[in-house]
């Protein structure tokens, strides 16, 4: 098969290493951070919910065993997934090894789950899981979805590493919550399989064709593993193959390039893949710029990072309906898959740990707060597929946009959507808890940084000493946090926490001092100790890229709620069911400068004037995770 080559010289991986960039952050073990308060009650619905029962939902994806007796073989045929094909035109080979992805991503995110509420007998689940899985390992350490007379021999579409990137990462937290070895050394014996069959330098792993290859693209995931190996073992060889993977990338055909460096040094050159795709991405190239002392890649991140940041509407969802097509985010027009918030959340945390930059904190944030917790149903298990910032109907289609290529459908809340892929659920399942990791990271020898606030419980080690932290507070539905400390005995430490970029003032009895945006306190801690902040807020009026106004207040966005008749869909078991949404009322409100606007007991009241009857109304704005239809500019 001819290799695609480019005209630009990829960054050569060898002996490199002494010239890594500094890391800011050093992030914890998977467990090392519980939720507590509404985090955790979420959750725990959740688990009694769409992500508890999702395997009963969708069994014959989920109980497939493509890691196993069912691995994939040269006359497998294309699975009948039960979803709408209409209109697709990626083929027949995605399909044979969708299920890897619907199953892995989905374990990833239940045994997250169920580890940091202490579901005992989700835990017992997943034990029973996680030794099957590792009894599918073959001698070498193979541990994926094909039999032996395909392994690591494509010249097409194919999920390989994608396959492997999904299954190992929920390994990986596995075995940092239960420090089982066993675990540990598999995952390390698949990786080293893989590293031999695809030799660094010696091979091309994503040369797969001129054709679609979406698994393949997936499969640049595959650098989430080895950083996390990278973190565990420090061991080079894990940071060399990420950056030969990420250059390997870039240099053979791929259906969805976004991130491939000759097309983000190309000054023309506007983002145009499937949106996860290219959110998903940005670990990769954050992975080969920290693994590379070449002053391009660390250009070409921050390149990239702008076109994303173009792409991204004000409630952080980054525009994935699916596929980007060189526009510009929108309330309106532009949708987001709850697949890309997870993965933009992911990257940001990833950059978050690698820079130290405050400003990331509030990005991240924004993402769950508002568009991910805008996402969900606040009344029934289920997510939206896609959703849109103004959201004015969910009966399939985007606002009502008429798709001439196919029969739109993801505009709805379902608890799996099998009718176009059982990968937004997945996904919906792994996002509180990657949030909850990522919300602490320690700095240095000496100091705890508060990166992200929520409620929650963190237990580390500072010099020897164990401290348990507890953040009590309603954050982000009140602005006041209140770290509890317990220590065995009084020590001395650095407490970071990063200062909220809306904040105006903070409200504490503390001295501290503020250094890049984070409240710095050095004194010593007693055993049982406490910290606590107030950040003061207002109401700030904000305008979007289009000029039209929308309405936060601390960390939330707010929104006008839509009145809807609720219209049952498809029944999977029980009370799950498919929903769909339809308007009372069509009105459109815009708002008029000098209006008054106040805050009060979680809600925003202010004077919006009616398109209709051009008058100005009385409105209570609520936060747009409390919302279905909505309008959120005006």
């Amino acid at each position: 098969m001819k290799i695609l080559t480019i005209g630009i010289v990829i960054v050569a991986c060898t002996n490199v290493f002494a010239q890594h960039s500094t890391e800011k952050f050093t992030p914890l073990h998977f467990g090392s951070v519980k939720p507590t308060g509404w985090l955790k009650e979420q959750m725990q619905k959740d688990i009694e919910g769409f992500v508890g029962n999702l395997d009963q939902l969708v069994p014959d994806l989920i109980n497939d065993p493509i890691y196993g007796m069912g691995r994939l073989q040269k006359n497998s045929k294309a699975k009948d997934l039960g979803n709408n094909r209409e209109g697709d035109a990626a083929g027949d080979e995605q399909y044979k090894w969708w299920n890897s992805e619907t199953q892995s991503n989905w374990w990833d995110g239940y045994l997250r789950n169920v580890f940091l509420v202490n579901d005992k007998q989700g835990i017992e689940k997943v034990k029973k899981y996680v030794a099957s899985i590792l009894a599918t390992q073959d001698e070498d350490g193979y541990l994926g979805i094909y039999d032996k007379e395909l392994r690591y021999t494509f010249n097409s579409e194919n999920g390989e590493l994608w396959s492997k990137a999904t299954l190992y990462r929920g390994l990986l937290a596995y075995y940092e919550y239960t420090k089982d070895e066993n675990v540990f050394n598999a995952v390390v014996k698949a990786v080293d399989n893989v590293l031999v069959h695809y030799p660094i330098h010696a091979s091309s792993p994503f040369n797969s064709g001129t054709s679609f290859n979406g698994g393949v693209s997936h499969g640049l995931t595959f650098t989430d593993v080895l950083e996390r190996l990278y973190f565990h073992t420090k061991n080079e060889k894990y940071r060399a193959y990420a950056l030969f993977l990420y250059n390997d990338f870039s240099r053979t055909y791929q259906s969805e390039a976004d991130v491939q460096l000759p097309n983000i040094l190309n000054p023309d050159y506007k983002l145009k893949s499937h949106g996860v795709h290219t959110f998903e991405h940005i670990r990769a190239l954050i992975i080969a710029k920290y693994a590379s002392p070449n002053v391009e890649m660390a250009k070409a991140l921050d390149v990239y990072l702008e076109r994303v940041k173009n792409a991204t509407t004000i409630s952080g969802g980054a525009i994935g309906d699916e596929w980007i097509a060189e526009r510009s985010a929108d309330a309106t027009h532009t949708g987001y898959e709850y697949c890309s918030l997870q993965e933009l959340l992911d990257s940001y945390s990833l950059l978050f740990q690698k820079t130290g930059q405050a400003y990331l904190g509030d990005e991240i944030e924004n993402i769950f707060y508002n568009a991910a917790q805008g996402s969900r149903n606040p009344d029934h298990s289920c997510i939206a597929y896609l959703k849109t910032d103004n959201s004015f109907e969910m009966l399939g289609t985007k606002n009502g946009e008429v798709e001439h290529d196919r029969k739109q459908t993801r505009y709805k809340y379902s608890p799996a959507h099998q009718d176009v892929a059982v990968c937004c659920n997945p996904n919906a399942s792994r996002i509180s808890p990657y949030f909850i990791q990522n919300s602490w990271m320690k700095e240095g020898e000496n100091t705890i940084v508060a990166t992200l606030l929520m409620p929650n419980v963190v237990e580390t080690d500072i010099q020897g000493n164990t401290i348990l932290i507890e953040n009590e507070t309603e954050y982000p539905f009140g602005n006041t946090v209140k770290f509890k400390i317990s220590q065995k005995q009084p020590s001395t430490f650095t407490l970071k926490v990063r200062k909220p970029g809306w904040a105006l003032h903070i409200k504490t009895n503390e001295k501290y001092k503020i250094v890049d945006e984070y409240i710095v306190i050095e004194r010593e801690f007693l055993a049982e100790d406490n910290v606590a902040f107030t950040f003061l807020a207002e109401v700030k009026v904000n305008q979007d890229n289009t000029k039209a106004f929308y309405f936060s207040y601390g960390a939330l966005l707010y929104a006008l709620p839509i009145d809807a008749k609720e219209i049952i869909g498809k029944r999977y078991k029980d009370t799950f069911t498919d929903i769909l949404y339809a308007p009372v009322s069509q009105t459109r409100y815009v708002f008029q400068k000098g209006e008054s606007i106040r805050y009060k007991k979680g809600k925003v009241y202010t004077r919006l004037l009616n398109k209709n009857t051009n008058k100005p109304e009385d409105v209570v704005l609520l936060p747009m995770g409390k919302t279905i239809l909505r309008q959120v500019t005006f």
